[in-house]
This record gives C-alpha cells, sequence and structure tokens, in this order.
C-alpha cells in the first residue's frame, strides 16, 4: 500500500457504547479493508489523510496529543514533521490499535505511545499546542466531557483539529438502496460536518469547517461488498448472504462502475469559550 495515499480514519460505525466501541478496534483487520477500498477506489488522489495533514500547523518544538491514532498512518512517511515536535503522544482507547501504531511509527525519542479514554485525559492543565481527534468523537459516550477534557490539557494558544464526515455520506445511499432502516441501519450523527461545530462551540470560541472534496469510482462490487460487510452502521447487510449484496450493487452499476459521493472534512478550533 502507497503510505502517502492511505486515509487514516474512515473508522464509521453506529455505536458510541465503551465496550462495543473498543471490541470493533480490538484489532485493525476491519479498519485495513476501509482504508484498502478507500485507497482503490477514491477519485482524489491526494489522500484523506494527507490533505489531513497539510492542514497542521505543527512548528518547531511543540508538544503534540493524537487521540483514536488508529494504525498510526497518518504519520509514516512523515518523519519531518515529527521531528519538529518537542513531544508526540500517540493515543488510542484500544491497546490492539496501539500495538500497531508503534509498529508504524517505531519508537522514537519524543514519541510516546499512551492508551487514553478521551473523557479522562491523563495530563495536566494547558500540556499541548495542538490536539488532534479523527474520526472518533461520535464514538465517545460522553462527547461534551471529551470536548471539555480536550480543550483542558490544551494551551490557550493551542489548535484542536477533529476530522469527520457529513450527513450526506454514501453509507446513507446505500442503506437506501438495501432499505435499510431502524435496526438494520443506525448511522450515528453524534458528531457530523453539520453539527460538529455546535458541539465545539460549547468550548471553543473560533471554529473553522475545512472540506475534502471526493468521491468513490468503484469498479469491482466484490471490494464494495467488503467494504459494507466491515460496517458496524450497516449491520443490516451483515446478515445478508454475499450472493444477495452483490445482485444489489449490480443493479446500480453504469458503465461497468459505480459513483458515489462522499462528504469529509475537519474541524480546526480554537481559543478558549
Amino acid at each position: 500500500m502507497n503510505r502517502h495515499k492511505e486515509i487514516i480514519s474512515m473508522k464509521m460505525g453506529s455505536s458510541n457504547d465503551r465496550d462495543a466501541v473498543k471490541a470493533q478496534y480490538a484489532s485493525s483487520k476491519s479498519l485495513d479493508i476501509r482504508l484498502n477500498f478507500h485507497n482503490m477506489y477514491s477519485t482524489n488522489k491526494m489522500g484523506f489523510g494527507p490533505w489531513l495533514v497539510s492542514n497542521y500547523e505543527i512548528k518547531e518544538g511543540m508538544k503534540v496529543l493524537e487521540l483514536g491514532t488508529g494504525t498510526g498512518s497518518m504519520w509514516t512517511g512523515h518523519d519531518d514533521l515529527i521531528a519538529k515536535c518537542d513531544k508526540l503522544v500517540l493515543s488510542d482507547f484500544s491497546e490492539g490499535m496501539l500495538d500497531t501504531a508503534k509498529n508504524n511509527v517505531g519508537e522514537r525519542d519524543n514519541v510516546e505511545y499512551k492508551q487514553i479514554d478521551v473523557q479522562n485525559i491523563p495530563f495536566e492543565d494547558n500540556s499541548f499546542d495542538i490536539v488532534i481527534a479523527n474520526m472518533m468523537l461520535y464514538h465517545v459516550p460522553d462527547i461534551n466531557k471529551a470536548v471539555s477534557e480536550i480543550r483542558r490539557v490544551l494551551k490557550n494558544d493551542g489548535i484542536f483539529y477533529s476530522a469527520t464526515y457529513g450527513e450526506h455520506n454514501f453509507n446513507d445511499i446505500i442503506a437506501e438502496w438495501f432499505g435499510l432502516f431502524g435496526e438494520s441501519y443506525d448511522p450515528n450523527h453524534l458528531f457530523t460536518l453539520q453539527n460538529g461545530g455546535e458541539v465545539l462551540g460549547r468550548e471553543f470560541a473560533n471554529i473553522e469547517v475545512r472540506r475534502y472534496e471526493d468521491s468513490l469510482h468503484v469498479t469491482n462490487i466484490d471490494d464494495l461488498a467488503d467494504y459494507l460487510q466491515s460496517l458496524k452502521a450497516l449491520h443490516g447487510i451483515g446478515t445478508m448472504e454475499r450472493d444477495e449484496i452483490l445482485k444489489m450493487l449490480k443493479l446500480h452499476e453504469e458503465d461497468g462502475a459505480i459513483n458515489l459521493q462522499k462528504e469529509y472534512g475537519t474541524f480546526v478550533a480554537r481559543g478558549a469559550k
């Protein structure tokens, strides 16, 4: 896999239950399926991860905390960025994910790996210049507590970056195709591009949303079926036979491909309320 094209966090899932989330991300298998899928079929070849990194204002001597680092893939190939940090803390709720991140990023003098619950961050007030939490706040049981903790450990002039998806993403379209509703489709809209500003606005004074323009051009429906079966939110599909899934997807092919709109971006939040 070309690491520069990896997107770090297509961690779509319905649950913000602590145990369910921990089980879902105990290993990187399902996440890897989604990363590979987006790498193969995204029309914007920059990649979501590299685009996110291009937004980060990391300067020499800064202290940086990433919450929900996942596989750590965002940092691979960015040794120059890591070297700028006086301290870089890569954290995750899942010990299994942290092990993967450690293998990907490696042992470095200025990098610390730590298992952290974002609702109770074990650092002093005003500890970090930058905090990053991508594609994960919608999993947190008490999102207001999490945002409060993030604001607490940020310095007064610090920056918080938080990537998420929108409420008009392709998962909703696919759910309609399959007639999923109720218990068979449970979209997580706790923290989206549409409502995330309101959530962050309880703690931050200045909030900006930046959108990443992208879509999917899928030429192999088997790969799309693998992707859909890896998503907790689309658990209605998980109970279907593989042939049924492929038959439904085939109906939506045009000229040998399925085209789907993506809606992703990041919030940039500064200043205490």
